[in-house]
């Protein structure tokens, strides 16, 4: 009886995790690059090398080609992402979503929003507010810093529907504000974004993991479309 028991609470459990992924795609299978290339690029820059079933911004494989922002190379309008990250001391990064990309814009930032990824007391850009592990940089402040200790795995999901974004670290919600209506406005014109041209105005875009020039590690990263 307590064999049946265990092989019962064993399956249900298994049915519990199939059916919270279900509906979810990899965007990264852990072994390539596939389904990723470079901003405004073909090819993927030699500082992403995939590792132990990650995406690792390697400074030292970093040729001519450099890294870049890594982007999708499929747009998502509503969708949930979830993903893993974790950084070097000192690091800095980002997941950037709503990216628009054209040779006009130099960069992921220049359309997409970010959800910041970053050693909060390591680097200088740490001590700004909204410019924080969890944050709508520039834009939203979390409610709080669940982020883990540097060198370890957070675990990140961007939630977007309808305009309604949530974001979430480590299983606590963060940030939620509404996108595009009166008051999104307002905080937009409170931020550096306030002057850009075309910034944040897309609903439709790719996902991008940003190359701030600092050691960082993704993975497990998957997407459901809502």
């Amino acid at each position: 009886m307590k064999k049946i028991l265990i092989s019962a609470c064993i399956l249900l459990a298994v049915t519990q995790i199939t059916k919270a992924q279900k509906g979810f795609k990899p965007l990264f299978d852990g072994k390539t690059t596939t389904g990723w290339h470079t901003y405004n690029k073909t090819g993927v820059g030699s500082a992403w090398q995939v590792q132990d079933g990650a995406l690792h911004l390697d400074l030292t494989t970093k040729g001519a080609d450099g890294g870049g922002d890594l982007v999708t190379d499929k747009e998502y309008g509503n969708f949930h992402l979830k993903y893993d990250w974790k950084v070097a001391p000192k690091a800095n990064s980002g997941l950037i979503f709503y990216v628009h990309e054209d040779q006009k814009y130099h960069a992921t930032y220049s359309t997409g929003l970010e959800m910041q990824v970053i050693d909060n007391d390591g680097h200088p850009d740490g001590k700004f507010p909204k410019h924080r592990a969890g944050d709508l940089y520039d834009l939203v402040k979390s409610s709080s810093e669940p982020v883990k200790p540097v060198g370890e795995w957070n675990k990140a999901e961007i939630i977007s529907k309808n305009g309604k974004l949530t974001l979430i670290l480590n299983g606590v919600t963060v940030v939620q504000t509404t996108l595009w209506d009166e008051n999104w406005k307002g905080i937009v014109a409170a931020s550096k974004f306030a002057t850009w041209k075309d910034w944040g105005i897309f609903k439709t875009g790719k996902i991008a993991l940003q190359d701030h020039g600092d050691e960082v590690w993704y993975k497990n990263i998957s997407i459901k479309e809502l």
